[in-house]
């Protein structure tokens, strides 16, 4: 588990770090998730995509 961290004196909690740890994973899936044709499984691709991200970030807030 992360402690605070110190960015110009502020402090950062350390779920606003695994809010962009995951917002970065889920940018790195997007290409993957075009390739496998993601957006044809669902009615809603957005929505899906919004779920695959707060799966990523439970499973970061989990594991780390």
């Amino acid at each position: 588990m992360f402690h605070e961290l110190t960015v110009g004196g502020v402090l950062v909690s350390p779920f606003v770090v695994y809010a962009a740890v995951a917002l970065a994973i889920l940018l790195l899936l997007r290409p993957l998730l075009r390739l496998i044709r993601f957006q044809r499984v669902f009615a809603n691709p957005p929505l899906a995509e919004a779920g695959l991200y707060v799966c990523i970030l439970a499973l970061l807030i989990v594991i780390l």
